[in-house]
């Protein structure tokens, strides 16, 4: 198959990759020319762990090239896929479709034959009606078909998740459209993965619905901390115990401090206001929002609270800026509330990050940034982790208690265990689960 990739971003550039990877002919399309250029020199503007290997080989393959020429790329492909961003609008939560329509337009200038255009953007409940519609302005009714294709895609993990999916959905009412994308995706057959079609509304709204259950099930098990905390329970525990049960499942119950990145912040406040423009309130999201936010600066609160009930004038090293581990995304990341927080709490802000350097210079100020861990606890009155990064899984505690003034660990991310910390003379806090005091 022959296949125009719209937008080289995160979802462009890895969908876009790993399509060439399955054998067939892939072009990806950006405006900027910067990117372009630079992906042309090898050089991936995203951080993704086995993406610069897999682009370049599949460039050397003849199978993936890049370009800034929408028009030419449209008129030889099959299928065009629209992957640009689709950010949230300012003072609302609705997702920012202008990229999509313009993209959109675009193609339907420049198709020249049969043509299935494919929604892979996360977009509201009935765009795909309205692309058709741009599409329809310009083109026979015989010359198209409107698909959604909804991306899965965990960042850090986002080739493993496209070249071996839980499923794929489809949405399409059109037979010809169908056998496209089952030649698109045919690779997937031999692992038999399984390729679900329904209608466009259905196939969009899948998207939303899987995020806002999953950012559900994670602002859950951080409720259930809380009341740990509390009552003297051991929130592992309650998450092993009720993720044993195979109606509820194990993944994303892992207390800590709140959700963030590029999808589920966005994606619950999209899904939330499209339920209010069609009178079918989803309280349960608007739950979830909300306490997500909030508890964010909990968790500065609670490093205050570990150094005794004020971090006025002292020395907090942070270890981990991004939402997640193995990315450079720094989008909605818990770190970008609680870091300010503790600084004006009149706290001294050390960091480091493996990969979130860069973008975290840009969104943080006040901060000074550090190219490892131990430069970052020299002297620190407390150090913080945010982000389970694997370098900070086994970190020297010897070492760390010989650089700071005092050893105060608050784990935001539960990778310790209270009673090893305490035996290491470690002050040691964490999330939802007992001090080792409290379980002697």
């Amino acid at each position: 198959m022959r296949i125009a990739m719209i937008g080289t971003g995160y979802v462009g550039l890895v969908s876009g990759t790993c399509f060439s990877e399955f054998g067939h002919e892939v072009i990806c399309v950006d405006k900027n020319t910067d990117k372009i250029d630079a992906l042309h020199n090898g050089q991936i503007p995203i951080f993704e762990p086995g993406l610069e290997a897999l682009v370049e080989k599949n460039v050397k393959a003849g199978r993936l090239s890049f370009s800034t020429d929408l028009k030419n790329a449209v008129s030889q492909s099959e299928a065009v896929f629209i992957g640009v961003g689709t950010p949230s609008r300012r003072g609302g939560g609705q997702a920012d479709l202008t990229f999509v329509f313009e993209a959109a337009k675009e193609i339907a200038e420049a198709i020249d034959g049969y043509t299935v255009v494919v929604n892979k953007s996360t977009v509201p409940v009935g765009t795909g009606k309205q692309v058709h519609a741009i599409l329809a302005e310009h083109c026979a009714a015989d010359m198209f078909d409107v698909v959604s294709n909804p991306e899965f895609l965990r960042e850090g993990a986002a080739i493993e998740d496209f070249m071996r999916p839980d499923r794929v959905v489809v949405g399409t009412t059109s037979e010809k459209a169908q056998k496209v994308m089952e030649a698109i995706y045919r690779p997937l057959s031999l692992i038999q993965t399984p390729l679900l079609f329904t209608s466009l509304e259905s196939s969009e709204l899948t998207k939303y619905a899987g995020n806002a259950f999953l950012a559900a099930k994670i602002t859950f098990i951080n409720e259930m901390a809380d009341l740990c905390e509390q009552v003297g329970a051991d929130v592992h525990d309650v998450a092993k115990g009720i993720g044993l049960d195979g109606r509820i499942g194990r993944k994303f119950l892992h207390a800590g401090p709140g959700f963030g990145g590029s999808c589920f912040p966005k994606d619950t406040r999209a899904l939330y206001q499209t339920s209010l423009e069609n009178d079918a309130p989803l309280q349960i999201v608007k739950s979830v929002i909300e306490i997500n936010e909030k508890r964010k600066l909990q968790m500065a609160e609670k490093v205050i609270s570990a150094c005794g009930g004020s971090v006025d004038g002292k020395k907090i090293a942070v270890l981990g800026l991004t939402f997640k581990p193995n990315t450079d995304d720094m989008r909605e990341s818990p770190s970008l509330d609680i870091l300010p927080a503790l600084s004006k709490a009149g706290a001294h802000i050390h960091a480091y990050d493996p990969e979130g350097r860069k973008e975290a210079e840009e969104l943080l100020s006040d901060v000074i940034f550090y190219d490892n861990s131990y430069d970052t606890l020299e002297n620190a009155d407390a150090v913080v982790i945010i982000t389970e990064w694997n370098e900070f899984r086994a970190l020297d505690f010897t070492r760390i208690k010989s650089l700071m003034k005092s050893p105060i660990l608050v784990d935001l991310r539960n990778i310790y265990e209270p009673e090893e910390m305490a035996s290491l003379g470690i002050q040691y806090s964490c999330v939802g689960r007992p001090h080792a005091a409290q379980k002697a």
